[in-house]
């Protein structure tokens, strides 16, 4: 295993394999000179250079710097690698042969076979490395002489004349082979941290891949139940259409059946009244005045009889109500709500209503008992144990289970709080709603919003619309989460914690027009 590790590390990554003569990018990433050369020739058509590895971009084309340290420790792990023995290098002194070599002289600057190392000269200057036709890099640059030493200070590899007389002389340095001794030694004892990170960001991947599988599963288990619940939503409000077009076109029948009666009644007074007139008119036209009042006297009794009549009719004629049509439509709506199930998501407690005898004596409650405002005078309310001694005051909804939903609006001004409680919270305690471990709340104090328990504040991004909240309790799963009712809605902020009592909706106000309207 520390051998897969090592080798992985001294890999080219462009070309997967030992580094061959490394080079370094100003990034710090290290490549076979050959194999950044040719990535770096097919990238100068497009005007741009970036590292194959990480990326970074070059305006001009980098330059190659040479790792030597790098390429010794690379050369020197190169005889644990079975597939690099045969090198494909000859032999130079093999005259009339073609003997591959096994190993190239540095001192000597040739490659020799099996048997001519055998013979080779065993002095120390003469140094035998893997076969190569490449010793410029063996050379010290300045002074042409082979590297011998490791400048420790420097990190690189160094000739004697540059150990003696120049800049590395009051440097500390180690032989080659010291060098890489020490340089394996470290990277041997990397391995095990090299191993417990790699461990480690394997097992992140795999809880990150679990929590994209989780939200995946989450996402379309809640998608399915919306997509349902609209279903369900949908045809009840279109069978609460029917019947509210159908109680119209009824009420539209009743009144055309009224209205044709009447007119059909009328029509036929039209034609009494015609010859009423006429025999007015005859009587009109009668000069003898004993004649006519004998003879006709009851006719004017008749005559008036009948105006009373159709004065009757005219008042008994159906109207259309449109508020019987709204109120059947609220009730309808409202009923749908409450038979659609949405359980699944939170009780919308639409029913929350103060309890006026919590309040303390320096705030004013509505009449609806939805509204709380701070008092300017101090109100005399009636002692009682339940009463605050300062300016907040409880909901009379208690919950003790469940998932629930309420939404609030708060005044521009002023300083407020809002949140949940303990019922056991001391109402005789001088400070504010989340200055204990009592309660939970958001907190809002010239403009600048935080999240407080226990006395300690989280600060949170303030409202960037109207100052209107929802606020979602899970008491099972011990979440209470607030939100800013804008257009997306935003969430603020999560608190999780484990709830052990009852609990009841909080508010606070202080200082003049600060208000806080439930919903």
């Amino acid at each position: 295993m520390a051998f897969a590790i090592v080798s992985e590390e001294l890999s080219c990554s462009i070309c997967l394999n030992v580094y061959q003569d490394p080079v370094l990018l100003r990034c710090g990433h290290n490549f076979c000179s050959s194999c950044i050369g040719d990535v770096l020739d097919a990238q100068e058509g497009s005007g741009i250079y970036s590292c194959p590895q990480c990326r970074t971009e070059f305006a001009e084309r980098p330059a190659l710097h040479r790792n030597i340290a790098l390429r010794n420790i690379a050369e020197s792990f190169q005889p644990n690698i079975p597939e690099q023995k045969i090198s494909g290098i000859l032999c130079n002194y093999c005259i009339n042969s073609s003997a591959t070599a096994v190993k190239t002289c540095v001192h000597c600057e040739a490659s020799l076979c099996e048997g001519h190392v055998k013979v080779h000269n065993k002095a120390a200057e003469h140094v035998l490395i893997e076969p190569t036709t490449c010793l410029e890099n063996r050379k010290c640059s300045i002074h042409k002489k082979i590297l011998e030493y490791y400048c420790n200070e420097d990190s690189m590899c160094i000739c004697v004349s540059c150990r003696l007389d120049g800049e590395h002389k009051q440097h500390q340095v180690d032989s080659i082979n010291t060098g890489f001794e020490k340089m394996r030694e470290r990277l041997k004892n990397s391995l095990d941290g090299l191993s417990t990170q790699k461990v480690q960001a394997k097992s992140h991947i795999q809880m990150l891949l679990d929590h994209e599988s989780k939200v995946k599963k989450d996402t379309t288990s809640i998608k399915k139940t919306i997509t349902t619940l609209f279903v369900e939503l949908k045809k009840k409000l279109d069978a609460l259409e029917q019947k509210i077009l159908d109680e119209i076109y009824l009420q539209e029948g009743l009144v055309s059946s009224s209205v044709a009666d009447l007119i059909k009644h009328l029509e036929t007074e039209v034609d009494k009244f015609s010859k009423k007139i006429m025999k007015v008119e005859t009587l009109c036209s009668m000069t003898d005045p004993l004649n006519v009042l004998q003879e006709h006297g009851e006719d004017n009794d008749t005559i008036t009889e009948e105006h009373q009549e159709l004065e009757g009719t005219a008042t008994s004629v159906k109207h259309f109500h449109q508020e019987e049509t709204f109120i059947t439509l609220l009730h309808g709506l409202s009923r749908i709500m409450r038979e659609v199930n949405i359980d699944m998501f939170a009780q919308t407690d639409t029913n929350i209503v103060l309890d006026r005898d919590t309040a303390g004596n320096y705030v004013n409650i509505s009449e609806d008992l939805k509204t709380v405002s701070y008092a300017e005078q101090v109100n005399n309310y009636p002692k009682n144990p339940t009463r605050f001694s300062i300016n907040q005051v409880l909901s009379k909804t208690v919950f003790s289970s469940g998932r629930h939903y309420w939404e609030v609006e708060t005044s521009k001004t002023g300083n407020w709080r809002v949140g949940v409680t303990y019922s056991s919270i001391d109402r005789k305690y001088e400070g504010a709603f989340g200055d204990n471990n009592k309660a939970w709340c958001l907190k809002c104090v010239e403009n600048k919003v935080k999240v407080v328990h226990n006395n300690e504040e989280i600060s949170v991004a303030a409202p960037s619309c109207r100052p209107s909240f929802g606020v979602y309790l899970d008491y099972e799963a011990g979440r209470l989460s607030f939100y800013e009712l804008c257009d997306p809605v935003r969430h603020i902020h999560t608190i999780t914690t484990t709830f052990t009592e009852p609990l009841h909706a909080a508010l606070f106000v202080y200082k003049s027009f600060a208000r806080i309207k439930v919903f």
